[in-house]
């Protein structure tokens, strides 16, 4: 039998992993679902209805799950943490409603005359729907966040007895709610969603573009292809490098909030200044290799990076040891890869989008069959771009579950036993495995069914060059 805690951390961190990916689908398809839906009926081009028709299939199949998924979550909070939420439940509580009344109601209410309403309601109404769907969407994560941003960095409250429990008071909800880390996480969250769709458009166009141009098969709706890797690669030109320059921002930000995470994401233990930016780092006893808490590295790294980046621009700048703390270390090896992993991911991006818009440029973005294979070997890199930056965001507040305030092992249900902890982390790992497959199943069904197409539509297999849409400059 697993250990209570560990049992329920492992739970809430596998669900946690799995159901991060239908909200990242929605918010980052729900800016493309606005533009293609203007652009359909200000032009009444049929591809742009295609674009349309097409990707809000894959995000409403990504909204019901992502609910479903959500939801299991939040009983978590009463099954697995029930003394974490009779602590907090007073900030909880009312995030998690709005999130539900507000967002929720609003993005599932227009979602059926966005999906179902096309030839039912007027051009004005549908549009309306398109940007109530995508402000629903977004209006989510600016609840959820500001509730896990509060447990980062703690603000607006004070510590009350109230029949026997500690629980928070709300002094400032203000302060609580629009606490200093709330921004960072959600410009960082909704750009990062962006891009991984951008991402996962690229990819999915970049196979059908390199099967007709390079390999020489006729793909029907080429033109559709054609266009969403375009308008795939402009949105990746903007949010890759914003995603680099906000997250060296964000990185200074925890470095001045959390200094025993910083200290985690650059495996720094004594107290030191002019400390290297390590890009790898090992143990050097290999007895210590599957320890995350081993403190003897030996590191490649760029000397007084890492001070650089606390500071923002002083190489010779202080970096506070993880052994000066007075709680225990977070599990080390684990916060200084994932970040690693996220970095290293987040210039590839960079890479990708210049190199992409370079060929476009040139007018060898449909020939250059390299790009095509790194488009297509990339599709889903933003998704692990995302739940490693999530593995660094809660893994490296540990041991604490409120920052300063309450530790991960006394947030956990005081009743809850050894056998059903296991059981229902193995019950859940089965289920959500299950869950993650059917979705994968149906979105690959999406994909190579293709676009619709109809007396209504385009339906072109003709070379690119006689598409009007592909011999223009846009």
């Amino acid at each position: 039998m697993v250990d209570p805690v560990i049992a329920s951390r492992l739970q809430f961190a596998i669900t946690t992993i799995v159901h991060i990916i239908f909200p990242v689908m929605s918010m980052g398809l729900a800016p493309f679902l606005i533009y293609f839906t203007w652009k359909e009926i200000r032009t009444e081009r049929p591809l742009y209805e295609q674009l349309r028709r097409f990707w809000t299939r894959i995000f409403a199949v990504s909204f019901v799950v992502g609910t479903v998924t959500g939801l299991i979550l939040e009983f978590e909070f009463g099954t697995n943490f029930a003394a974490f939420s009779t602590t907090a439940g007073e900030l909880f509580g009312g995030p998690l409603a709005l999130e539900g009344m507000m967002a929720f109601m609003l993005e599932a209410t227009f979602l059926g005359i966005f999906v179902f309403g096309r030839d039912r309601v007027s051009d004005r109404l549908y549009f309306l729907s398109s940007i109530a769907v995508g402000l629903g969407t977004w209006l989510s994560a600016v609840w959820i966040l500001i509730a896990n941003s509060w447990m980062q960095t703690p603000r607006g409250f004070e510590i009350v007895v109230e029949n026997g429990n500690r629980v928070v008071k709300l002094t400032d909800p203000l302060a609580a709610y629009f606490n200093p880390r709330f921004s960072y996480m959600f410009v960082h969250m909704q750009n990062s969603a962006v891009e991984s769709v951008a991402l996962f458009m690229a990819g999915v166009a970049a196979y059908y573009v390199f099967r007709h141009h390079v390999w020489g098969y006729s793909i029907e709706h080429i033109s559709f292809w054609e266009k969403t890797l375009k308008i795939a690669l402009v949105a990746l030109i903007i949010t890759a490098p914003l995603q680099v320059l906000h997250g060296d921002a964000y990185a200074r930000h925890v470095y001045e909030t959390q200094p025993q995470k910083f200290a985690a994401m650059e495996a720094v233990w004594e107290t030191d200044s002019y400390v290297p930016e390590y890009i790898v780092a090992f143990p050097t006893n290999v007895n210590d290799l599957l320890n995350p808490q081993t403190k003897d590295l030996f590191g490649i790294g760029i000397p007084g990076g890492a001070s650089w980046l606390a500071s923002g621009g002083e190489p010779q700048a202080t970096i506070r040891g993880l052994e000066s703390f007075s709680t225990e270390a977070p599990p080390v090896a684990i916060v200084f890869w994932a970040f690693r992993i996220m970095v290293a991911l987040g210039f590839w991006f960079i890479l990708l989008a210049f190199w992409g818009t370079y060929r476009w440029w040139r007018g060898e973005l449909f020939k250059d069959d390299l790009l095509h294979k790194a488009l297509m070997g990339s599709s889903l890199l933003g998704f692990v771009a995302v739940e490693v930056g999530w593995i660094v965001t809660e893994v490296g507040r540990q041991p604490w579950v409120i920052q300063g305030v309450m530790k991960t092992a006394d947030g956990v249900s005081s009743g809850l036993t050894s056998g059903e902890a296991t059981f229902t982390l193995l019950g859940f790992v089965t289920g959500y495995a299950l869950l993650l497959g059917l979705y994968t199943y149906v979105v690959g069904r999406i994909i190579r069914a293709g676009p619709p197409a109809g007396d209504d539509l385009e339906s072109t297999s003709e070379p690119p060059s006689a598409d009007p849409e592909v011999t223009t400059s846009d």
